[in-house]
């Protein structure tokens, strides 16, 4: 304990009170019992107490005595448990006799019955000093006497984590660190002198212990009657083992081993051993019932799970099913190699992780010559993996043909998304298709959901979707699901402007782990959709940016939606080089994934992308398949508001005027739907007087503000800002900038009227005067600024000087009373985002009628 050099012992105060006694009279009498497992200090604390009496000139006798002693001298004897029952009767009479001072040190186990009687008679008559593994701060104090290594908090935290306080391990991971080229870093494991260092301790063990270790390595709780099958001793017998492991100071008082004796003990046992014993826990708790996950990680650990038994392989995978379904599927392909034949529950595996080609595979492969059973939950798989593929239709097909509450379920959401009202269904008798599980009845509730979404009130649909995913929160990581119920009632919940329950509603998804790892993407994507809205684009890309970290090619429905995130984020930071180099990609994810009622988002914000970038045409097909699916739907006003939003602003940039007309009447005939419709409606009919000409300061405040404190906070600004440039009302263009600026950068809903300061996504300086309409030139520059050119490069591309460029930012700053760059850059992104083609001063043909 005390063998790095300069080290002092470390003890609790009981114990460090005796030693302070002898110090101050080393006369006095002494009967001292000092006992604790191996490796806990007994023999340190022992030479310390000979040191302190020799130290005061008093002879110490370290060995138990054949004969007598001086009077004067003081016997301290270690390791008693280790001596014979004479010399313990021996030493037993000398304490009787209590004419010498005597110190004995032994480990609680084994336990002869001479040693009961002396360790009484010490404890009676004497002191006892129970030796205990460290603290977390005496740990800290121990690391504090080696200034080499240090005493940071992480540091404690991994020496004594990785020890259980053991002094003995302390000690050795100590000296281990003392070694490293930066010892006052914690490492990710023990160095490995360290793990070594236990060879010897494990060498004095019996084979039967050494077995019980391999055994505990394990990782599994090990109850009496698994230990006495795996040991072949009747219980008493096996309660002696552990208190032998105990007291050698392996095996915690918790029985469990600290983690740095438990890779020492799976690193340095026979390879054959550890198989062999690991393989039998295995087969012994199948057969009793008992989890064999832990056993099987072990096993994988040591790279021998290809020997362990299939059917222990299949168990261990139907219980990491639900937690870590790549390992389970791994674990069924192990089973599958080792002769068992393959199951739905594999092709399960491997869809709820993700892999849904192997999921195919299996799925089809099933299909045609699996049992009766399995050929309706390999449908089911199948199914599964074709919705997120987007081959809906399909998917419905195999749903029905599958049959079960679930299934029937599932299979009138698909056909609802792709506009096929008549083969929905409604719902029928529960007990037809089973027990009403937690899956079935969300599965009903999320058919129920959409079926009022097309036809009731906002509220009532979000309602039921939002229980469907709150019944799936306590078991729904092992739950196949074509589509998720949070992700189903955010999209509605966005398409009626309750941003703030699809935010919630989607984290308590995330954290409870809905769907698995299949559907993470999904509401990750829809995370940031909602950003997206808001005009969050940094946070809005750092959330997509998480989606695709992983390197993992997207799945159709999850690469439309982050194609066109990409594509949105560059459209509001007026990045037309992003927009050009993503357009072909944003296409290909189009031609993909069939239009469907779940995919009007992403579609609605590449059609104001494709207008931007005067493609429009391209996407119009796709668009018109939209327009039929509403049609077959009877135009439900909460999918199609959002789709005529979007399409009023790609008319705009694509200067179709009667196209624009079209939308704001849809939107208007829409109005009396919900609050979200009305105030979407009142803004487009905003927008297309600005653009008429017609600016009413008050009614387009009205209307950019009803926009913000719907969510749509990007929108807002932006229609004041476009106001602002296109009145010739200094008054009118000064409050409306103002208005642009506020909503820009303070978040929805906010209503106090102090101006946030500026920040990089958020607001630019108040106006202190009215701004001028930019010229063509300028805004051919500020376009240029905003895509990042410097002053020459923007000046090679326009055919003008670099002088000549900074002249024209300059005004540009003046006019827009911006006190510094970041800020005239916030405001031109405002200014400039969505700018159609036709210039600022010249308004769009008046309509003949309102």
């Amino acid at each position: 304990m005390s063998s790095v050099a300069g080290t002092p012992l470390v003890l609790d105060p009981g114990a460090q009170t005796v030693l302070d006694a002898v110090a101050a009279d080393p006369a006095a009498p002494l009967l001292l019992a000092v006992t604790g497992p191996g490796g806990h200090g007994r023999s340190a604390y022992l030479q310390e107490l000979a040191r302190i009496y020799r130290r005061a000139g008093t002879t110490v006798v370290e060995d138990a005595p054949d004969g007598e002693i001086a009077p004067d001298a003081v016997l301290l004897v270690d390791d008693a448990h280790l001596l014979d029952e004479a010399r313990l009767r021996a030493l037993h009479r000398l304490v009787a006799a209590r004419r010498h001072r005597v110190g004995v040190g032994y480990r609680p186990w084994p336990r002869p019955a001479p040693l009961v009687e002396l360790a009484d008679a010490l404890r009676r008559d004497g002191q006892l000093v129970l030796l205990a593994p460290f603290t977390q701060e005496r740990t800290a104090a121990y690391l504090a006497g080696v200034p080499e290594v240090g005493c940071r908090p992480d540091l404690v935290d991994f020496v004594h984590g990785q020890t259980a306080g053991v002094p003995r391990d302390v000690e050795r991971l100590v000296r281990g660190l003392r070694g490293q080229e930066n010892p006052a870093v914690a490492p990710a494991e023990p160095p490995r002198q360290v793990v070594l260092e236990f060879a010897a301790d494990l060498d004095d063990v019996a084979p039967d212990v050494r077995r019980l270790l391999l055994a505990v390595a394990a990782g599994v709780p090990l109850p009496v009657d698994l230990l006495r099958a795996l040991l072949g001793r009747e219980p008493g017998e096996v309660d002696e083992l552990v208190a032998a492991t105990r007291a050698a100071g392996l095996l915690g008082a918790d029985d469990r081993l600290a983690p740095v004796v438990r890779r020492a003990v799976t690193a340095l046992s026979p390879a054959a051993d550890r198989s062999a014993v690991w393989r039998r826990l295995t087969e012994l708790q199948l057969a009793r019932g008992g989890p064999v996950l832990p056993l099987v990680r072990s096993l994988l650990a040591a790279g021998v799970a290809g020997d362990c038994p299939a059917p222990t392989l299949e168990a261990a995978a139907e219980e990491a099913l639900a937690a870590e379904p790549a390992l389970a599927a791994e674990l069924f392909a192990a089973a599958t190699a080792a002769g068992r034949p393959a199951t739905a529950r594999q092709a399960v595996a491997a869809a709820l992780a993700g892999d849904l080609d192997v999921a195919l595979r299996l799925a089809d492969r099933l299909l045609a010559t699996a049992t009766a059973t399995d050929r309706a939950e390999a449908a089911l798989v199948a199914a599964t993996a074709l919705a997120h593929r987007g081959q809906v239709s399909r998917s419905v097909e195999l749903y029905r043909w599958s049959g079960g509450a679930s299934a029937d379920a599932f299979a009138a959401v698909g056909a609802l998304a792709t506009g096929q009202p008549a083969g929905a269904g409604t719902p029928g008798d529960e007990r037809a298709g089973g027990p009403p599980t937690l899956q079935a009845s969300a599965a009903r509730l999320m058919a129920d959901g959409v079926r009022e979404s097309l036809s009731g009130p906002p509220t009532v649909a979000l309602s039921t979707l939002v229980q469907a995913a709150a019944l799936l929160e306590p078991g729904g990581r092992a739950v196949l699901l074509p589509d998720s119920p949070a992700a189903l009632a955010a999209l509605t919940a966005v398409h009626c402007g309750e941003l703030d329950i699809a935010e919630r509603v989607l984290d308590r998804a995330v954290a409870s782990g809905i769907g698995g790892p299949l559907t993470v993407r999904r509401h990750r994507l829809v995370q940031a959709w909602i950003l997206l809205v808001r005009g969050r684009t940094a946070a809005a890309a750092d959330r997509l940016g998480t989606v695709t970290a992983d390197g993992r090619p997207l799945e159709s429905r999850d690469l439309l939606f982050a194609t066109a995130l990409e594509l949105g984020i560059a459209r509001r930071n007026s990045d037309l080089g992003a927009l050009q180099h993503g357009w072909g990609h944003a296409l290909e994810a189009v031609v993909r994934h069939p239009v469907d009622l779940f995919t009007l988002l992403p579609l609605g914000e590449l059609a104001i992308v494709g207008a931007r970038l005067g493609d429009l045409g391209r996407l119009e097909p796709y668009l018109g398949q939209a327009r039929e699916l509403l049609a077959r739907l009877g135009d439900p006003p909460l999918w199609s508001t959002p789709l005529h939003w979007c399409g009023l602003h790609a008319a705009i940039l694509a200067e179709q005027p009667a196209a624009a007309d079209e939308h704001v009447a849809a939107l208007r005939a829409a109005a009396g739907h919900s609050r979200y419709a009305a105030v979407v409606a009142a803004a487009a009919e905003s927008w297309v007087e600005v653009l008429r000409g017609v600016v009413d300061p008050i009614r387009v405040e009205a209307a950019a503000r009803g926009l913000h404190d719907a969510g749509l906070c990007w929108d807002g600004a932006r229609l004041a800002g476009q106001a602002a440039i296109r009145t010739a009302d200094r008054r009118a263009m000064t409050t409306l900038l103002d208005c642009a600026r506020m909503l820009q950068g303070r978040p929805a809903g906010s209503t106090g009227g102090q101006r946030p300061a500026g920040g990089a996504d958020g607001p630019v300086a108040e106006a202190g005067s009215a701004p001028h309409r930019l010229s063509d030139r300028e805004r051919e520059v500020a376009e240029l600024v905003l895509a990042g050119l410097t002053y020459r490069e923007i000046g090679d591309r326009l055919f003008i000087s670099a002088k000549t460029v900074e002249h024209h930012v300059a005004r540009m700053r003046s006019r827009l009373n911006c006190a510094n760059r970041a800020e005239l850059l916030a405001l031109l992104r405002t200014v400039l985002a969505d700018r159609p083609s036709t210039a600022a001063g010249a308004p769009w043909p008046r309509r003949s009628a309102p």
